[in-house]
């Protein structure tokens, strides 16, 4: 078994809701997505890392430059004030790295047998999720 890993990153904004400490704020990250994925080779690749890459990036740049917002944690009028001037992604999980990680996870695996997606919102924090 194989193992092939790629990454991309998105900057995005978001915050908390009924949390209590700094993240309540509304605040942004510049979110690393690392997958890994496995496999036997094929033709002698695990897979082709440029459409991985590729993938990859397409799903992180839906995220890019936006403020991420679970559903439901803003009034119908704030929500909607702030769509008339900003990009709102809104999701129905609550946004931490941990979600995330479940989230990118899903997404691979469609395409992909993923081992493991790891995103990382500092450079020093991660959360990882897999099948495994």
């Amino acid at each position: 078994m194989y193992t092939i890993k790629c990454e991309s990153s998105f900057d995005a904004a978001h915050f908390l809701s009924n949390y209590h400490g700094k993240c309540h704020n509304i605040h942004g990250h510049r979110w690393k997505i690392l997958a890994c994925i496995k496999g036997n080779l094929d033709n002698g690749m695990v897979a082709d890392f440029s459409f991985l890459k590729s993938y990859l990036k397409e799903l992180c740049d839906y995220f890019d430059h936006t403020f991420i917002v679970e559903r439901g944690s803003l009034e119908n009028h704030i929500l909607n004030s702030l769509k008339e001037q900003f990009v709102i992604r809104e999701v129905d999980f609550r946004t931490t790295a941990e979600n995330f990680s479940k989230y990118f996870f899903e997404k691979v695996n469609e395409r992909y047998d993923c081992l493991y997606i790891e995103v990382y919102e500092t450079p020093n924090n991660s959360a990882r999720y897999s099948c495994e």
